[in-house]
Protein backbone atom coordinates (compact mmCIF):
# COMPACT_ATOMS: atom_id res chain seq x y z
CA UNK A 1 0.00 0.00 0.00
CA UNK A 2 1.09 3.48 -0.70
CA UNK A 3 0.43 6.38 1.19
CA UNK A 4 -2.74 7.43 -0.73
CA UNK A 5 -4.01 3.83 -0.04
CA UNK A 6 -3.12 2.15 -3.98
CA UNK A 7 -1.93 -0.58 -3.87
CA UNK A 8 1.89 -1.26 -5.92
CA UNK A 9 1.33 -3.53 -8.68
CA UNK A 10 4.17 -5.72 -8.88
CA UNK A 11 6.48 -5.18 -11.65
CA UNK A 12 6.08 -7.50 -14.92
CA UNK A 13 8.15 -10.57 -15.30
CA UNK A 14 9.95 -10.00 -18.29
CA UNK A 15 11.30 -13.44 -18.80
CA UNK A 16 7.63 -14.99 -18.36
CA UNK A 17 6.08 -12.32 -20.54
CA UNK A 18 8.91 -12.92 -23.12
CA UNK A 19 8.29 -16.59 -22.63
CA UNK A 20 4.53 -15.91 -23.25
CA UNK A 21 5.61 -14.63 -26.67
CA UNK A 22 7.23 -17.11 -28.10
CA UNK A 23 4.84 -19.88 -27.15
CA UNK A 24 2.75 -17.21 -28.70
CA UNK A 25 4.74 -16.81 -31.83
CA UNK A 26 5.67 -20.90 -31.98
CA UNK A 27 1.65 -21.60 -31.89
CA UNK A 28 0.36 -18.86 -34.63
CA UNK A 29 3.52 -20.05 -36.68
CA UNK A 30 1.85 -23.26 -37.00
CA UNK A 31 -1.23 -22.05 -37.90
CA UNK A 32 0.25 -20.19 -40.75
CA UNK A 33 1.33 -23.36 -41.94
CA UNK A 34 -1.24 -24.98 -41.65
CA UNK A 35 -3.42 -22.63 -43.51
CA UNK A 36 -0.22 -22.08 -46.32
CA UNK A 37 -0.52 -18.26 -45.53
CA UNK A 38 3.04 -16.10 -45.58
CA UNK A 39 3.74 -13.59 -42.72
CA UNK A 40 6.40 -12.99 -39.92
CA UNK A 41 5.70 -12.55 -36.54
CA UNK A 42 6.97 -9.92 -34.16
CA UNK A 43 6.90 -10.05 -30.44
CA UNK A 44 7.51 -7.00 -28.01
CA UNK A 45 6.65 -6.28 -24.18
CA UNK A 46 4.61 -3.38 -23.43
CA UNK A 47 3.60 -2.60 -20.07
CA UNK A 48 2.60 -5.91 -18.52
CA UNK A 49 1.46 -7.56 -21.58
CA UNK A 50 3.33 -9.57 -24.51
CA UNK A 51 2.65 -8.38 -27.85
CA UNK A 52 2.92 -10.42 -31.20
CA UNK A 53 2.35 -8.81 -34.45
CA UNK A 54 1.70 -10.98 -37.62
CA UNK A 55 3.37 -8.77 -40.10
CA UNK A 56 3.65 -8.55 -43.75
CA UNK A 57 0.59 -10.65 -44.39
CA UNK A 58 -1.78 -10.00 -47.95
CA UNK A 59 -5.55 -9.63 -47.05
CA UNK A 60 -7.74 -9.12 -43.94
CA UNK A 61 -8.92 -12.86 -43.56
CA UNK A 62 -7.16 -13.11 -40.32
CA UNK A 63 -8.43 -9.80 -39.09
CA UNK A 64 -12.42 -10.46 -40.26
CA UNK A 65 -15.28 -8.21 -40.35
CA UNK A 66 -14.45 -5.42 -37.35
CA UNK A 67 -12.03 -7.77 -35.97
CA UNK A 68 -13.84 -10.41 -35.08
CA UNK A 69 -11.43 -13.37 -36.63
CA UNK A 70 -8.69 -11.43 -34.80
CA UNK A 71 -10.20 -11.62 -31.43
CA UNK A 72 -10.82 -14.84 -31.78
CA UNK A 73 -6.79 -15.77 -33.01
CA UNK A 74 -6.31 -13.61 -29.81
CA UNK A 75 -8.60 -16.48 -27.43
CA UNK A 76 -7.37 -19.68 -29.30
CA UNK A 77 -3.13 -18.32 -28.99
CA UNK A 78 -3.96 -16.69 -25.49
CA UNK A 79 -5.38 -20.76 -24.35
CA UNK A 80 -2.23 -22.12 -26.19
CA UNK A 81 -0.40 -20.31 -23.60
CA UNK A 82 -2.34 -21.26 -20.63
CA UNK A 83 -2.05 -24.60 -21.71
CA UNK A 84 2.00 -24.23 -21.58
CA UNK A 85 2.31 -22.20 -18.68
CA UNK A 86 -0.31 -23.01 -16.81
CA UNK A 87 -0.87 -19.17 -15.85
CA UNK A 88 -3.94 -17.28 -17.40
CA UNK A 89 -1.93 -15.18 -20.59
CA UNK A 90 -2.97 -11.05 -21.52
CA UNK A 91 -1.05 -11.21 -25.03
CA UNK A 92 -2.44 -9.04 -27.07
CA UNK A 93 -2.54 -10.15 -30.90
CA UNK A 94 -2.00 -7.87 -34.23
CA UNK A 95 -2.41 -8.83 -37.64
CA UNK A 96 -1.17 -6.71 -40.20
CA UNK A 97 -1.29 -2.98 -37.96
CA UNK A 98 -5.21 -3.76 -37.43
CA UNK A 99 -4.96 -2.94 -33.88
CA UNK A 100 -3.07 -0.03 -34.40
CA UNK A 101 -5.06 1.58 -36.74
CA UNK A 102 -8.39 1.06 -34.77
CA UNK A 103 -6.54 2.12 -31.80
CA UNK A 104 -6.10 6.05 -33.82
CA UNK A 105 -9.50 5.55 -34.81
CA UNK A 106 -11.29 5.33 -31.39
CA UNK A 107 -9.03 7.32 -29.94
CA UNK A 108 -10.95 10.03 -32.66
CA UNK A 109 -13.99 8.66 -31.74
CA UNK A 110 -13.70 9.36 -27.55
CA UNK A 111 -11.92 12.92 -28.31
CA UNK A 112 -14.78 13.39 -30.57
CA UNK A 113 -17.41 12.28 -27.96
CA UNK A 114 -16.19 14.08 -25.54
CA UNK A 115 -15.98 17.40 -27.12
CA UNK A 116 -19.61 16.79 -28.06
CA UNK A 117 -20.51 16.32 -24.43
CA UNK A 118 -19.03 19.22 -23.16
CA UNK A 119 -20.84 21.12 -26.28
CA UNK A 120 -23.95 20.20 -25.36
CA UNK A 121 -23.83 18.65 -21.21
CA UNK A 122 -25.60 15.85 -22.16
CA UNK A 123 -24.10 12.18 -21.60
CA UNK A 124 -23.48 10.50 -25.27
CA UNK A 125 -23.84 6.65 -25.92
CA UNK A 126 -21.50 4.86 -28.45
CA UNK A 127 -22.04 1.85 -30.07
CA UNK A 128 -21.12 -1.62 -28.79
CA UNK A 129 -17.59 -2.72 -28.34
CA UNK A 130 -14.72 -5.12 -27.37
CA UNK A 131 -13.20 -4.39 -23.88
CA UNK A 132 -9.95 -3.37 -26.05
CA UNK A 133 -11.62 -0.84 -28.05
CA UNK A 134 -13.70 -0.04 -24.77
CA UNK A 135 -10.52 0.74 -23.02
CA UNK A 136 -8.80 3.06 -25.93
CA UNK A 137 -12.60 4.66 -25.49
CA UNK A 138 -12.55 5.22 -22.09
CA UNK A 139 -8.82 6.90 -22.20
CA UNK A 140 -9.16 9.06 -24.82
CA UNK A 141 -12.63 10.88 -22.95
CA UNK A 142 -10.47 10.94 -19.41
CA UNK A 143 -7.70 12.59 -21.38
CA UNK A 144 -10.42 14.67 -22.74
CA UNK A 145 -11.48 15.59 -19.18
CA UNK A 146 -14.21 13.92 -18.99
CA UNK A 147 -15.65 10.51 -17.21
CA UNK A 148 -17.29 7.37 -19.31
CA UNK A 149 -18.35 4.32 -17.88
CA UNK A 150 -19.35 0.56 -19.66
CA UNK A 151 -22.77 -0.67 -19.85
CA UNK A 152 -24.79 -3.30 -20.96
CA UNK A 153 -24.09 -7.26 -20.78
CA UNK A 154 -21.51 -8.85 -23.63
CA UNK A 155 -21.37 -8.63 -26.88
CA UNK A 156 -23.20 -5.79 -26.60
CA UNK A 157 -21.64 -3.60 -24.54
CA UNK A 158 -20.71 0.26 -25.01
CA UNK A 159 -19.61 3.68 -23.33
CA UNK A 160 -21.41 5.85 -22.50
CA UNK A 161 -19.49 9.83 -22.13
CA UNK A 162 -20.46 11.83 -18.89
CA UNK A 163 -20.79 15.45 -18.66
CA UNK A 164 -17.98 16.77 -15.84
Amino acid sequence: MTEAGETLKPAPDLDALEQEGEIAADYLEGLLDIADLDGDIDMDVEGDRAMVSIVGIKGDDLVGSGGEVLEALQELTRLAVHRQTGERSRLMLDVGGYRERRRAELTKVGSSAAEDVKRTGEPKALTPMTPFERKIVHDAVAAAGLRSESEGEEPRRFVVVLPA
